[in-house]
């Protein structure tokens, strides 16, 4: 008879201090809709292996955030584990302490997610502690990826101002070769670290000696530390051809809904989509706004391609129709119930919900977001509507949304 073996304690915890001095309150910005500490929470409650996630702060504001999240804080960390020269192992040891004393509580493997790290493969904490397992003489496995730069090829500045190799080799002037003739090297990304336990109580590191790679794809490598990081993140994040567990972003049947495999028609609002919501009223009652032609231009090409789309309004104005002749675009309007129309146009066209994508930037355009297969916001909608869409736009509306869209639907059109 085979023998049980029973699934390892993995403890996932996620370091978040308040205090950063190159961007400050760096784990509560926002990264698309939601704080940068609530990516790790989610990576490691969407982890299979890991059986617990807790924070270590030392910041009330971030304990909250992250209970809201789903994670656990059973304690602030205290202020000298917190400062902005404080190494990582002491706060390691501390919660271990702290729930050894007071839940005896002992994890075999530990988990290390940092939040400055958050764009985090899918199932890539489960690839970690699997390695780990597999391997009984390794100490940790640790996120790698290949560099773009060859540390042999780096300098470092001596005393008095000149050039000194950063390496010492066993090559002549490694910094003049092809670097096709230099070894391979690897970056630590920050992404993940599988830990024993052991490693971290008795050889007091968080690494130990022998350590396992785990390599990560470089389009997943963002180290957020300063407002350009994140500005760089974000718009990684909004093409969103990232495989990612994203806070908030999920069906109804509670998985992540991904970007669509095929898109059949996109249904657009008009107001706050195609113009930026404001609307000039003449001497004589007559309204006017302002569009993109730049958007005409990214419908022009999405027609071209084959792929549908058309637009639905609540209120019904010449100059909506105007414009929709003008980009070859079928236009309904002055709709009291905009769900129910796109119900009814999709019964109408035969198609299949899951293939439509649905454009808004408002409350009456809730009902279509939930019902379409995928929802698109622009960046400026309201907050109910940020808080349902799957995919949030760099662009406001008006301001190049809808080219946006249209050139990310082409370009994974043509990557698949």
């Amino acid at each position: 008879m085979d023998s049980v073996v029973a699934r390892p304690e993995v403890l996932a915890i996620i370091q978040a201090r308040g205090g950063s001095k190159g961007l400050p309150g760096k784990n509560l910005r926002l990264l698309g809709r939601h704080p940068l500490v609530a990516y790790s929470i989610v990576s490691g409650i969407a982890a299979q292996t890991v059986t617990r996630v807790i924070i270590s702060t030392d910041d009330e504001q971030i304990a909250a955030v992250g209970k809201q999240y789903g994670a656990e804080v059973p304690f602030l960390r205290p202020a000298e584990f917190a400062r902005d020269d404080s190494p990582d192992l002491p706060l390691f040891e501390h919660a271990l302490d702290w729930l050894n004393t007071h839940e005896s509580y002992r994890p075999d493997i530990v988990i290390q997610l940092r939040p400055t790290t958050p764009l985090r493969p899918r199932g890539l904490i489960d690839q970690a502690v699997t390695a780990l397992q597999a391997d009984a003489a390794a100490d940790c496995v640790r996120g790698v990826t290949i560099p773009s730069q060859n540390p042999y090829k780096m300098w470092r500045q001596s005393d008095d101002g000149y050039l000194l190799p950063l390496m010492e080799t066993e090559f002549h002037e490694a910094f003049n070769m092809p670097r096709q003739h230099l070894p391979s090297t690897l970056w630590q990304t920050g992404h993940i670290d599988a830990i024993r336990y052991e490693t971290i109580a008795t050889k007091r590191s968080l690494t130990g000696d022998k350590i396992r790679p785990l390599l990560i794809d470089a389009n997943y490598c963002f180290d957020i530390d300063s407002s350009r990081d994140l500005e760089l993140s974000n718009w990684v994040l909004s093409r969103n051809n990232l495989d990612l567990d994203l806070p908030g972003s999920f069906t109804r049947n509670g998985s992540y809904r991904p970007w669509p495999e095929r898109i059949d028609l996109v249904v657009f609002d008009f107001d706050g989509v195609f113009t930026d919501n404001r609307v000039w009223i003449g001497e004589a009652g007559q309204e006017s706004v302002a569009c993109n032609r730049g958007d005409g231009l990214g419908i022009a090409r999405l027609l071209s391609a084959g792929v549908d789309a058309m637009v639905l309004s609540t209120e019904e104005n010449p100059v909506v129709t105007a414009r929709c002749k003008k980009l070859g675009l079928t236009c309904r309007q002055g709709l009291a119930n905009k769900g129910t129309a796109l119900d009814s146009l999709v019964r109408e066209k035969g198609l299949e919900i899951k293939n439509v994508v649905y454009v808004g930037n408002d409350v009456n355009d809730l009902d279509c977001l939930r019902l379409a297969g995928y929802a698109v916001a622009v960046a400026d909608a309201h907050r109910e509507v940020l808080a349902v869409a799957d995919l949030v736009l760099q662009a406001c509306g008006g301001k190049g949304a809808v080219r946006e869209l249209c050139d990310l639907i082409l370009q994974r059109r043509q990557d698949r």
